[in-house]
């Protein structure tokens, strides 16, 4: 088997980004930078997903959060396609439910190679600490577009927004975790049209 991974740099006058991403990893998220509790989001999903993500970031937080979140979004999307190659082999969907204490929330993805992204997410407060959490919806939908992923994320219940995010990343990383496994079965791509895209 070859080794499914990815290294993707961007660099704009707004962010500096490198994401190498590999995805049979031991779940283990390395980085310095950006914002505490979004690398916090991110270390779930990795944990979960059993991804190993090094990434470095670099952005103008003196302005805002939202061109970092947005470009992490992207290049982790990037990333997820480039290591997935000609996705022979995978699951393709992943679905999964993760509560958290008082939250509960429900991730559906499909690697089909189409974008869509939807979530019903309605923050009850405007951060998280430091964080926008209006921004999730941001990431996600970089994330989906860029990886070629119809994503779903359905927030069942929850009043803390720590506990409503984290569900959600971690059950985003399971999702993916089974969607992106191969299956032994499987000789080429899982769709009945011969092809992905």
């Amino acid at each position: 088997m070859h080794e499914r991974t990815a290294l993707v740099e961007r660099s704009t006058l707004e962010t500096v980004i490198r994401v190498k991403l590999n995805l049979d990893g031991q779940g283990l998220l390395t980085t310095q930078d950006g914002e505490g509790f979004f690398n916090h989001l991110l270390a779930a999903l990795c944990k979960y997903a059993l991804w190993d993500l090094d990434l470095a970031q670099k952005g103008d937080l003196h302005v805002d959060q939202h061109h970092l979140v947005e470009d992490i979004g992207l290049c982790l999307g990037q990333a997820l396609r480039q290591a997935l190659g000609d996705r022979a082999k995978i699951r393709r969907f992943g679905w999964s439910m993760v509560p958290m204490d008082e939250a509960l929330v429900q991730a559906s993805v499909d690697l089909a190679g189409r974008s869509t992204m939807a979530m019903d997410y309605e923050p009850t407060a405007d951060r998280v600490g430091q964080f926008d959490v209006r921004l999730v919806r941001e990431f996600m939908d970089a994330f989906a577009q860029r990886a070629g992923m119809a994503l779903h994320l359905v927030f069942q219940r929850g009043y803390n927004d720590h506990h409503v995010l984290e569900a959600a990343f971690k059950a985003l990383g399971w999702a993916l975790r089974d969607a992106v496994s191969l299956d032994p079965r499987r000789s080429g791509v899982p769709s009945t049209k011969g092809c992905l895209d």
